[in-house]
Order: C-alpha cells, then structure tokens, then sequence
C-alpha cells in the first residue's frame, strides 16, 4: 500500500497501533464503510499478542490463549478461523522448592506435596488471619496484605508474594491491592477447603478455564486475519514501521498527527477521531501544545515493566507436558516457560520443540541489557536440572525484547493514571484503550472488547463506558468456552 493513498482533506479516523485493541476497533470500522488509517510501529500486527517464527519454529510472546465472558468475540473469532480455531486442554503448573504443585491448586495435590507438618503450618497461619481480619476489620492497602489475608503468610510466601514480586521487580508492600481484585478474585484457602469438604454448586473460580481456545498456527492468526481483511477491503491505510512523532490539539480536540514512516518521511494527517492504544505515557508527552508539567510528571511516574524472551530451539519430541510452568523461586533467575508444541502441534516440526522462557526486568537493568548468550547460561543449569533438556539437544536461541509488557500498579499508579486521564479526557474526540493505551493489566478478550466498543463510540456519536470493561470485580482467568458459554 502506498503510504499517501489516503484523501485526508477531511480528516480521518487515527488508530495508533495495530494490536488487538486497534484491530478490534478498525475490523468494526471497516464493517460499517467508515475510512481511518491505522499507524503500527511494527512491521506486523498483533502488538503484545503477535507470533514470532523462527525458520519451522513459531511461538508466541508469552502463553496467549483465549478463554472469555463475552459471546459476541467467541462469534466473531470463529468466522475468522473457522476451523483454525482448536480447543486445548490446560496444564500448568508451578516449580516450587524442588516440588511441581498443579495451578489451579487442588488441595490433595498441595498437602501430598508439602507433607504433614507443613500442611498443618498453612491452615494454621490461615485461620490465625481470618481471626485477625474479624477483631481488626481493617481493608488491606497493599497485595501483600490482602494475600496474606486470604491465604495466610505461609502459604502465600511459598507462592504469590515470591512470584508477584519477581514479576513486578517490588517488594509485595509496594503493589496496589488493585492486582489482586482480578488475578487472585475470589480465591482463598477458604474457597479451596469449601470446594473439597462441602462441594461447590455455583459456578465460581473453579472455573479456571481447564480448556481453552487457540488458533492453531499462532495467536497471530487473529489479528493477521483481521489485517487481511483490511488490505483486502481497499478502503483504508495500514502503515507498518511507522510512529507519530507530534499529536496536535486546540484544546478541545486533537486535530493532527505528524506520522513518520521508515523510508518515506513525514506526513501529516488530519484527526477526525482518534483511537490511541499507544502507552499513554508516551502519548502524553507527543501532545502539541506541551501538556502541563504536573501531568508529564505524573506520566513519568507511571512505570511498565519489561519483557525478554529467550528461544530455544531443541532437537526433541518434547520437553514436559504443560503448556506452561511458573517459577516463583528467587532462586530461578526466569519467571515462566512456555513450550508452544503444547498449544499446537504446529508450532514445531516433527519430532522436534521449542521453549520460550521469560525474563521480567526493567528497561536498561542488567538483564535487559544481557545478550542472548548470557541469559541462555543463566537458563541452561535449571533446564538440565529438571530433564527439559541438555546442552548437547540445543540446536539454536534467540531472544526478543518488549520495553511495554506490563503497566506496574504500584501504591500511586492510581492517583498518577487519574491526573492523565482527567487531563486527556478535554480531547472529545480521543479514545486511549487497550493495555498500553489505557495503563490497565488486562486479557486479549478486553482488548478487543475495548476496540469494538471505541469504533462504536464513533459510529453511533455516544460514549461508550470503555472503563468498565475488564473493570468488573470478578477473576480474571473465569471464563465460559464457546460451546457451552454462559449458562449461570
């Protein structure tokens, strides 16, 4: 596609970024005749959400896959694979002191694994703090405190304190107890020991998504589709390599991006409407005329979280059965491995496999700036250790780099985000979605959901409450399959 292809006399609709939240909004833009250019900085779609392919081998960034409350993006999903799409059955796991515990925890598997006396210490430090909560019927302020609360000291230090700590690179007092209203909802070892003595009739968080959808050459396949459909319509711009170098306003609204693309300068486009899921933190600091030194000041306190991925290519069947294991222990310089043959065979040939391992890390800290070799060294001891593989099975590795994975709700993100939010929110013409773009740890199905609700607030003149989705209070891996979707 020819970079000016597009009649902008008028002004069109902006979409800043082609990953889920953008593709959702222009997919539905393009159904309704509406024009609008998209600007990616990529070379491809997907964002976040994308597959990387290296020769046969293909993995995603991270496990993706795709499990939701809402019917209308099962639909809309299956008409664009069809059969493409295939249903997995999920096993994860975490390595924890030497010893694999199944996630979600199944009591009889915990208490088998961390033996009697241990198992006794758990319930204890649990009931210890339900007498606590009742005396002192005080609300938790941090993550810490409030899984703690709900699991007692000891089981939560095994698990999540030691694991949401390597995520986020803060110690759990430092983390907003808004990450656990969705990542940890409505489970507690109450829940668990209610669910094995008593049973669980309601639909709850045992609900944890035992299978789930997947698109069965990579989570690309989604938002190439999606893409396709675009090119394929002839009305509209997707430019790749691209990214806005000044976002200009009167004000009231944003009236014009200057865009630069990679071998062809730049250009100015006319905003009609704007949908950004750029990182509002950068965002912010394009604006023209300048935003007001209290609000670049609170972008700079609103921090994200880094994201290696380290590839492996093995030449084996297969390295263990889960889709992926999580590493909570200190100990483990890597947070989480995923081996992609798991989601589907086609993401590796016959009778060979892959791994991705994950490295957390802040932009610049000393693990961001480690090459390949060095983190393959620091991998290599704990994959032999545990029989995924020997140096010797190896065959090659590379690794991959998002400076944007994960917004850190610290103890002030909340009081910062507002300030931009109630700054940005003059501009009636600006929608700021999807994780980057609205500072919220959200799924793929959010985003999307955001996409289609932003291009409907354009087509249909009306405000549709893109806060509240993902917003809701309940768990976050809760999820209906397609085929037998909400029936509570």
């Amino acid at each position: 596609m020819s970079f000016n292809s597009v009649d902008n006399d008028k002004g069109s609709i902006v979409i800043l970024g082609a990953g889920p939240a953008g593709l959702a909004a222009a997919l539905e833009l393009d159904k309704a005749d509406r024009k609008f250019v998209i600007i990616e900085k990529n070379e491809v779609v997907g964002g976040l959400s994308r597959t990387l392919q290296y020769g046969e081998f293909k993995t995603d960034i991270g496990p993706h896959r795709f499990f939701s409350q809402n019917s209308y993006l099962y639909n809309l999903i299956e008409s664009l694979l069809g059969e493409k799409w295939v249903k997995v059955n999920r096993l994860t796991r975490f390595y924890i002191k030497g010893k694999f515990f199944l996630y979600p925890i199944e009591l009889k598997d915990a208490l088998k694994q961390v033996g009697f006396f241990q198992s006794v210490k758990i319930i204890y430090d649990f009931i210890i703090e339900k007498i606590k909560k009742i005396i002192n019927k005080k609300e938790p302020l941090s993550f810490e405190e409030k899984v703690i609360s709900d699991f007692g000291r000891t089981l939560a230090e095994m698990n999540m304190l030691n694991y949401t700590e390597k995520i986020w690179g803060l110690p759990c007092s430092q983390i907003s107890v808004d990450w656990s209203k969705q990542r940890i909802k409505g489970l507690s070892l109450f829940e668990v020991l209610k669910k094995i003595f008593i049973g669980n009739k309601k639909e709850g968080p045992k609900s944890l998504v035992e299978q789930f959808y997947y698109p069965d050459s990579g989570n690309s396949l989604i938002y190439e589709s999606i893409g396709q459909k675009i090119v394929i319509s002839g009305k509209n711009v997707l430019n790749f390599n691209s990214y806005p170098l000044k976002i200009l306003n009167d004000g009231k609204n944003i009236t014009e991006v200057l865009l630069r693309k990679e071998g062809e300068g730049e250009q100015f486009y006319k905003v009609e409407s704007i949908i950004s899921t750029m990182p509002i933190v950068d965002f912010v600091k394009l604006l023209e005329p300048r935003a007001p030194d209290n609000i670049l000041a609170a972008a700079e306190n609103l921090k994200f979280r880094s994201h290696i991925s380290l590839f492996i290519i093995l030449n084996k069947p297969s390295a263990f059965p889960d889709q992926w294991l999580y590493f909570p222990d200190k100990e483990v310089p890597f947070g989480r491995i995923m081996e992609p043959k798991n989601f589907s065979k086609k993401m590796s040939p016959l009778n060979k496999t892959s791994l991705l391992i994950e490295f957390f890390c802040w932009e610049n800290d000393k693990i961001w700036n480690a090459d390949k070799t060095e983190l393959f060294s620091l991998s290599l001891p704990v994959l032999e250790k545990l029989g995924f593989c020997k140096k010797s099975e190896v065959i090659d590795y590379y690794i991959h780099k998002e400076k944007y994975a994960y917004p850190v709700y610290d103890l002030a993100y909340k009081v910062n985000l507002q300030k931009i939010k109630d700054y940005l929110n003059q501009f009636k013409n600006l929608q700021c979605i999807g994780r980057a773009g609205s500072f919220r740890y959200n799924n793929q199905d959010h985003a999307l959901e955001m996409g289609i609700l932003a291009a409907r607030s354009i087509m249909e003149n009306k405000r549709y409450n893109i806060e509240e989705v993902g917003a809701e209070q309940a768990y976050f891996e809760r999820g209906n399959l397609k085929d037998n979707k909400f029936k509570s």
